[in-house]
């Protein structure tokens, strides 16, 4: 059974370069025989939180969290992939992700930061791992960061800079690695 890993797309800005960034990790995981669906919080268009999805009786959860929530469950890991918005975490993607919490657990998250200078979104990336971290997916030691994101990778995500081929490779090994340990251990139960 393949392993299956959203792509968490954290932007929803009409220019926004991360499309590019998820169109070429989508592909790298795909390649490997993953499942990696976008999800688009531009598509989503969820309100500003108010309310978990845990939060609403059962049944009662808007159509798009239940979605949501059921993809998540399925799920083996997370790809997010992050801009750095005032050397922080985008607001679009802060929101889709604080929608769930339980549907994370146990899994790992890889995290795919980009920004149109030179460091690549690192800043924001720092934030990030933290919140996956306590929201129950925590990232794996590496990093995926594209800097330069204007002119590393064309519009429709194919690389124009030679290592990010490379680079994604070892990316996508590691957390293949890390989501097929977890996935054996979910098997056998949980802590709790």
């Amino acid at each position: 059974m393949p392993l299956l890993m959203p792509v968490i797309l954290g932007s929803v800005r009409s220019d926004r370069q991360g499309v590019k960034a998820a169109r070429f990790i989508t592909r790298s995981l795909e390649s490997r025989g993953c499942e990696a669906p976008v999800v688009d919080p531009l598509e989503l268009n969820l309100p500003l939180l108010d309310r978990m999805y845990k939060e609403y009786h059962k049944g009662e959860a808007p159509e798009v969290l239940e979605r949501l929530a059921e993809l998540f469950r399925r799920a083996d890991a997370f790809v997010v992939v992050s801009g750095e918005y005032n050397h922080g975490i985008p607001p679009g993607l802060s929101n889709t992700l604080d929608h769930f919490l339980e549907e994370y657990f146990w899994r790992p998250s890889a995290i795919v930061c980009y920004s149109g200078g030179r460091f690549g979104g690192v800043r924001a990336a720092m934030q990030l791992r933290a919140m996956l971290c306590e929201l129950g997916t925590p990232s794996i030691p590496s990093l995926l960061p594209i800097p330069e994101i204007g002119t590393a990778l064309t519009v429709d995500g194919d690389p124009e800079m030679p290592w990010l081929d490379k680079a994604a490779s070892r990316f996508v090994d590691e957390l293949v690695w890390y989501a097929e340990a977890l996935r054996r251990q979910r098997t056998g139960g949980t802590p709790y």
